[in-house]
């Protein structure tokens, strides 16, 4: 892994990824992007991680990709053939962007944001994808597509509207202006917003009670919301059973029931 983005596990169970480019505040290079999406299928497989945090070195979290990075090369183009084709945008959106939240919406572990400054473009909408997003006060979050004349990427028309409702959505994306995590908690775009010198105590807490948790369990109930935003009640109520079957089968529901009955306190062990 390059300096770039720091990873390490500790005792406790938590992993910490850190955007580390502060220079540059801490705007995503291909090379970075590769590496989260690997991290967090590593995190995923993980036994030793019961939760990932996603913070930043500097003053920023993180204002989006780095355009100036070198872009990996494509295959050689024929004699004559442009220099961009008609697929080429959109092949790169897939492989990039969309993987990234992919990645953090499909990893099996809960992963929480610690936005401790400016979150802009990608970088906003790799934290909103997390399943606990925490702001320090003078954190701000911008849909800053509208100011390049670009449309959003990275999912994020398809993340604000369930987050926010279509209105906010569309005022957001359409006009591209600075929000104050007070008011991005307000209207239910993240989980909390505290003052800076709450921040880390904060973060500290849900990343505690989550890896202190019933990991499968957790795991289960993530998946069951995301996949609730697009499906029917049938499919829903479906869903929630298999979900209930698995989560009865690992060791920690067997703990949870026993901790239950005989009246103490539960030892989760993440299986």
């Amino acid at each position: 892994m390059s300096s770039d983005l720091l990873w390490e596990v500790d005792g406790a169970g938590v992993g910490r990824l850190t955007l580390n480019r502060p220079d540059a505040a801490n705007a995503i290079t291909p090379d970075m992007r590769n590496e989260i999406i690997d991290t967090l299928a590593l995190a995923s497989a993980d036994l030793a991680v019961r939760v990932v945090v996603i913070g930043s070195n500097g003053k920023h979290f993180c204002t989006g990709a780095d355009l100036r990075a070198a872009q990996p090369a494509g295959p050689a183009r024929p004699d004559g053939a442009p220099e961009r084709a008609v697929g080429d945008i959109a092949r790169t959106i897939r492989n990039g962007a969309q993987r990234l939240i992919s990645s953090v919406l499909d990893c099996e572990k809960p992963v929480v944001a610690a936005v401790g400054g400016t979150a802009a473009g990608i970088g906003a909408h790799l934290a909103l994808a997390c399943d606990i997003v925490v702001a320090s006060a003078d954190a701000r979050f911008i849909e800053v597509f509208v100011r390049r004349g670009i449309t959003p990427d990275g999912g994020g028309a398809w993340l604000l509207p369930r987050l926010v409702g279509v209105a906010r959505a569309k005022e957001l994306l359409l006009l591209g202006d600075d929000l104050p995590a007070a008011d991005a908690e307000r209207i239910g775009l993240i989980t909390r917003c505290v003052p800076a010198n709450e921040f880390t105590a904060c973060v500290e807490d849900y990343a505690g009670r989550l890896a202190t948790g019933p990991t499968r369990a957790i795991s289960l109930a993530k998946w069951l919301v995301n996949r609730s935003l697009d499906t029917d009640r049938t499919g829903a109520f479906d869903d929630e059973a298999w979900a209930q079957e698995l989560a009865s089968r690992t060791e920690d529901f067997n703990e949870g029931v026993a901790a239950f009955v005989e009246r103490r306190d539960v030892q989760f062990k993440g299986w």
